[in-house]
């Protein structure tokens, strides 16, 4: 990955290897499934295709997952106290901290041929996929699928492999990134429910009625 810059008469080209990652809040504050994925996100899709992954994160008012996320929270910042200065802890948190830095400067995994071949069938029918929906549904998707993302699966397989210190990633490592993709990026470019589902003459009948009724686009 590299990055141009062209400023003060100069124009490089410089290596910009490095791991982002990025939040965002929907422009109204929360995601409405009312609205498309593109009008949620309302990002422009040239920064969208540089990330690997893409998660949507709802805050849904549920009493039972509520309850579990405070209970989790709360046992976070106990345990923090708890082990503020415990070497026990430090040790394992050093010794995962050079098991990555190791993964990361030893291995190199390359694709075999047969996890290259399920890849490429992959990608293929994941485009097919999405331009589908965008001939159902008539607009275009909100995080484009393009060869950025052929290459986010690539290093989503490579990776899976390094964490098993392997030099090559196998048809199992891409199934396992394929579906990671699809959970996340795939499913965010899905969702909204405008996307999804066609309204019927009578559908969009009564929509327009109901926003002229609650002031919805006057």
């Amino acid at each position: 990955q590299t990055i141009s810059i062209a400023k003060a008469g100069i124009t490089t080209v410089l290596n910009s290897r490095t791991s982002v990652l990025a939040a965002a809040n929907p422009p109204s504050g929360r995601y409405d499934d009312l609205k498309t994925a593109q009008d949620n996100i309302d990002l422009q899709t040239t920064i969208l295709s540089r990330f690997d992954l893409i998660f949507i994160v709802k805050d849904i008012r549920m009493y039972s997952q509520d309850k579990i996320i405070a209970s989790h929270i709360i046992k976070v910042h106990a345990s923090a106290e708890a082990n503020h200065g415990d070497s026990k802890v430090s040790k394992e948190e050093n010794w995962l901290k050079r098991y990555i830095q190791y993964c990361r400067t030893q291995c190199h995994p390359r694709l075999s041929d047969a996890a290259s071949n399920v890849l490429q069938n992959n990608y293929v029918k994941i485009r097919q996929d999405m331009r589908r929906q965008a001939n159902e549904s008539g607009e275009a998707a909100a995080i484009p699928i393009t060869v950025r993302q052929l290459e986010a699966i690539v290093r989503l397989s490579e990776a899976l492999a390094k964490m098993k210190l392997s030099h090559v990633a196998t048809e199992e490592n891409v199934v396992e990134a394929t579906r990671l993709f699809t959970v996340a990026t795939m499913d965010a470019a899905k969702s909204g429910i405008n996307q999804q589902v066609n309204l019927t003459p009578e559908m969009a009948q009564a929509e327009t009625q109901i926003k002229r009724r609650i002031g919805i686009g006057n």
